[in-house]
């Protein structure tokens, strides 16, 4: 029961940050990436606040909590977030895809290195691989001519920036007792403020009022900002900071089915067997290793403290 909750909460979260790339690339046409960025983490801090306080949870009071959110809302929301606006200002939502789903193997290099991962298995190591062999065989990045360029360049360093600050939250911001939704509204309210900061430099050009943009922009903000990283959090606090980025290989299934279905984009064999790998990919990193049963007390050390 717990295990098919866990998959419905990452499969919501896959469905909401998978289809950001679709609402920003409509944002774009409207709002500069400074201006879509700023509105997008407002619209987050204001529906989990709201949140928040109708649960009944308070802001994060501690000085320490706060420096460490400071860290977790530039590298997950205030930088990533624009270097993905302004990468797709140039390169196509599906070598986004490709290059986002490097995000969990950033996230297990960064978790080796610091040795927070202690249950990773041959089975979550090869899902890993597995998942990102199956979405280079959506996405065919040899045949994409966007890959070499200093928009695929900045949406990797933005896939860097998540893998790292996922280990991070689990390390420093998980098992607090804190409220998941107080967590991220206290995030997406410094992030908005570093963004800000970017509005004298690079935010001031003038709006192009548009229906369309406008929508996407507030569903980027309220769906795919404000209550998916409440998830994010609740999934942090449970399953770890591997396990939860693991969701990054959903992503371009999500991305390849609203191309499918809105933009009447052909769903090829190629497609449809690279998702079958990528969903495969997922499920191993979702085995979880037997513990071994403990002997009787023989006056040795317990097995569970070897």
């Amino acid at each position: 029961m717990r295990e098919l909750k866990t998959l419905s909460l990452l499969g919501a979260l896959a469905l909401m940050w998978g289809s950001s790339f679709f609402w920003i690339k409509i944002g774009l046409g409207a709002f500069s990436p400074v201006q879509l960025v700023l509105a997008r983490l407002v619209l987050g801090a204001a529906i989990l606040t709201a949140l928040c306080y109708a649960y009944r949870g308070r802001l994060p009071s501690s000085r320490r909590v706060w420096l460490h959110l400071t860290v977790a809302a530039f590298f997950h929301n205030a930088m990533p977030f624009l270097l993905f606006a302004i990468g797709e200002q140039t390169v196509d939502s599906g070598t986004t895809g490709i290059l986002n789903s490097t995000t969990p193997l950033w996230a297990l290099a960064v978790a080796l290195l610091w040795r927070t991962e202690r249950r990773l298995t041959g089975a979550r190591a090869a899902g890993l691989l597995v998942g990102l062999a199956g979405t280079v065989l959506i996405f065919a990045p040899w045949q994409s001519s966007d890959l070499l360029s200093w928009g695929a360049i900045a949406i990797l360093a933005a896939a860097a920036s998540y893998g790292f600050v996922m280990v991070y939250e689990g390390k420093y911001l998980s098992g607090l007792g804190i409220s998941p939704i107080a967590l991220a509204a206290a995030q997406m309210i410094t992030a908005s403020g570093f963004l800000v900061l970017a509005v004298p430099v690079a935010g001031l050009s003038p709006l192009r009022l548009d229906a369309g943009a406008i929508v996407a922009v507030t569903i980027l903000g309220v769906g795919s900002t404000g209550i998916a990283f409440a998830l994010n959090y609740r999934l942090l606090a449970t399953e770890g900071a591997v396990a939860t980025s693991a969701v990054g290989y959903l992503l371009p299934v999500v991305s390849v089915l609203l191309g499918t279905v809105f933009l009447g984009e052909e769903l090829n064999p190629r497609v449809i067997a690279g998702m079958v790998v990528v969903l495969a990919g997922v499920a191993l990193t979702r085995v979880r290793r037997r513990m071994p049963a403990v002997e009787p007390d023989t006056g040795d050390i317990p097995v569970a403290a070897r």
